[in-house]
């Protein structure tokens, strides 16, 4: 692999609960990549960006690095960087807010002597093209997983707010519709979509694939991220227990177990073209309640008029210099 594209930054994303953190751990047991915990930094420092002032100018910059470094939300004390080091750099960095950012993602994969830094957030299938504003080399990389086991695996997460089947549904919907279009847009050579289920049935193999697409030679470590998984994962997030085990198919398919029949028939119901378009096979099931269903189409215009001020925001982005 050249030294140039070691500065192609892998961002993972994907619907919540389909695997994300399992695949940040897989690329941060590669010997050149390191894929840090979530921050909020990102997306939240690019909403923010105008409070800033011009980055150009020293004194932004040292506000920058004062919001990063400061600010409790952005969980820079999870990436274990020192903060007087990132300040300093920070202040001697670049005039683009996307260099800067980079500034702070790439020190942490130069605490683990790697080449190659990146980051994850399933948020960020939400915002690719502000992504990709942020650093247009990028590579991203989606993780699919059936909508039934993201559903049951949401409505058991203590920071989900809306935990009725209709909202969590449409949230997977919503994913699934801004995977499709990341995958309509983007060039071969920055877009990949990898299945959970594939990848607990044959990490190998799967790794193989996605590190072909990466450029980067495969590691046979990579299959084994519960060993870091106690370093690399914050203590504080209990719902990702399951990374401290090895990799299983345990959890593909649970969702007969885990949801109601009538969870199971909404999902079914309103889903359907979704799941058999990724190929998951949906089972024999009543038709779900009038009530249900309507619940459903409230939350699903509401997850429309969603994506639409997102268009808006992209747009208006476009538009506006950082």
């Amino acid at each position: 692999m050249a030294d140039k594209d070691a500065e192609r930054p892998i961002f993972v994303m994907g619907c919540p609960r389909s695997g994300t953190t399992m695949v940040q751990l897989m690329l941060h047991r590669h010997p050149r990549i390191a894929i840090p915990p979530e921050n909020r930094f990102v997306l939240p420092g690019y909403l923010a960006r105008r409070t800033f002032g011009d980055l150009r100018l020293r004194s932004s910059r040292e506000k920058l690095a004062g919001w990063i470094v400061d600010r409790p939300q952005s969980k820079f004390g999870d990436l274990g960087l020192d903060a007087d080091d990132i300040r300093a750099r920070l202040a001697d960095g670049p005039g683009d807010l996307g260099g800067l950012f980079a500034i702070v993602l790439r020190a942490y994969a130069e605490r683990f002597g790697k080449p190659r830094w990146g980051d994850k957030r399933p948020a960020y299938l939400n915002n690719v093209d502000m992504i990709r504003r942020l650093f247009p080399t990028a590579q991203l990389i989606t993780i699919v997983r059936d909508g039934r086991d993201c559903c049951a695996s949401l409505k058991e997460m203590p920071w989900q707010t809306r935990k009725d089947i209709a909202s969590l549904a449409a949230q997977w919907a919503y994913a699934v519709d801004c995977a499709q279009r990341a995958a309509r847009t983007l060039p071969a050579d920055a877009y990949y979509e990898l299945r959970y289920e594939d990848l607990v049935a044959d990490p190998d193999r799967a790794l193989r694939d996605l590190c072909a697409f990466l450029g980067e030679e495969f590691d046979p470590a990579m299959t084994r991220p519960s060993e870091i998984a106690a370093d690399a994962v914050p203590a504080e997030k209990p719902w990702h227990s399951r990374t401290h085990q090895p990799v299983g198919q345990a959890r593909a398919g649970s969702w007969r177990t885990r949801l109601t029949a009538d969870e199971i028939a909404l999902c079914e119901a309103v889903l359907r073209s979704r799941l058999t378009a990724l190929g998951y096979e949906p089972s024999e099931c009543p038709s779900p309640r009038v009530g249900q269903r309507l619940r459903y189409a409230v939350v699903d215009s509401e997850r429309r008029a969603r994506l639409a001020r997102q268009r808006v925001r992209d747009l208006t982005s476009r538009l506006t210099p950082r």
